[in-house]
């Protein structure tokens, strides 16, 4: 099959262009290289740089005509939607929205479309939280995410355009930066690969779910084929707080450098920030009850794959920290 994926030269979309190409289907990359890197794409992959609001996206369509398009490409930070708001939901509602248009127009099969479960519940009143929980976001990010669900129903019920959407927990491996604000496992490592205490928003006892690439990329490849019209959450469905977060991060980074002064830093406190909620965890049972899906990847394991590819980014340690003060 020919594929699109939007985003495709981001963090997850990468890694899924990766694997795609692997077992054999033909990719197209749409990427604007805003939060997505050159050196990410794979160039066994069609790419174009472009928006998702750019005029020409349609010429992309028809001259590609793929039958899926993964939908990856996003403005995902919570802050910025937060302080503007339209700029939020220029590029995820209204970017999004011609996107199905152009693939009801040119006969894309199916589209398969990254939500946010860390967003659109807002506050959950239980937890862990399955798909009928009830949607209250509490940031513009979360609504222009679950906004475009509602186009892809819409577009099912009027115009039989297939769809799958996978409601992500927080993803986290290599290719993640701490650039933009996203990304907490990123941030932090960066952060003590330098010697300097990352800062916990809140009193460290927020508690998120976070789930290895590798196995957010498998639950894309099953909906390549099964979960039709369906919304499933990608996550393990474990909590795990800031606080704990960031001591299995010293362990790893303290053994893998050496440098005895990381198991003496301690994290830096400020207040909560807008439009971020306490505690989530996602339960994954309706994706592995359809799919079959089961997470292969535990956090412990992924950080300890993660943290050398964040040192690769960020080598430079300040003098207090080389000698272990």
């Amino acid at each position: 099959m020919k594929i699109l994926v939007t985003g495709g030269a981001g963090f997850i979309g990468s890694h899924l262009v990766d694997r795609l190409l692997e077992i054999g289907h033909e990719v197209v990359v749409v990427d604007n290289l805003t939060t997505g890197y050159r050196h990410n794409l794979n160039p066994c992959a069609k790419f174009y740089e472009a928006p998702l609001l750019d005029p020409g996206l349609g010429e992309i369509f028809q001259r590609e005509k793929p039958d899926i398009v993964s939908h990856h490409a996003a403005q995902n930070d919570v802050r910025r939607s937060n302080t503007d708001p339209i700029f939020d939901a220029q590029h995820n509602i209204i970017g999004s929205i011609r996107l199905i248009q152009h693939c009801i127009k040119y006969g894309v099969k199916k589209v398969i479309y990254a939500s946010s479960g860390g967003t659109v519940y807002g506050e959950p009143t239980y937890l862990p939280v399955d798909e009928a929980h009830p949607i209250a976001p509490i940031s513009p990010y979360g609504i222009s995410k679950h906004t475009v669900e509602h186009y892809l129903f819409l577009a099912s019920a009027n115009a039989d355009l297939n769809y799958t959407v996978l409601r992500y927990a927080n993803i986290y491996g290599p290719r993640q930066h701490s650039r933009g604000g996203s990304g907490v496992i990123a941030i932090f490592a960066d952060s003590m690969l330098k010697g300097e205490p990352p800062t916990i928003f809140g009193d460290g006892s927020s508690t998120r779910d976070y789930l290895f690439i590798s196995d957010a990329v498998e639950a894309n490849l099953l909906a390549l084929s099964g979960g039709d019209r369906e919304i499933y959450h990608v996550s393990n469905g474990e909590q795990i707080n800031l606080e704990e977060l960031f001591c299995r991060l010293k362990g790893i980074i303290g053994s893998i450098t050496g440098r005895e002064g990381i198991f003496e830093m301690s994290p830096v406190y400020a207040e909560p920030r807008l439009g971020e909620i306490h505690r989530i965890a996602l339960s994954p049972e309706k994706i592995q009850r359809d799919l079959g899906w089961l997470p292969q990847i535990p956090l412990q394991e992924g950080l300890e794959q993660t943290v050398p590819y964040c040192r690769s980014l960020s080598t430079v340690f300040p003098t207090s920290v080389r000698e272990g003060a």
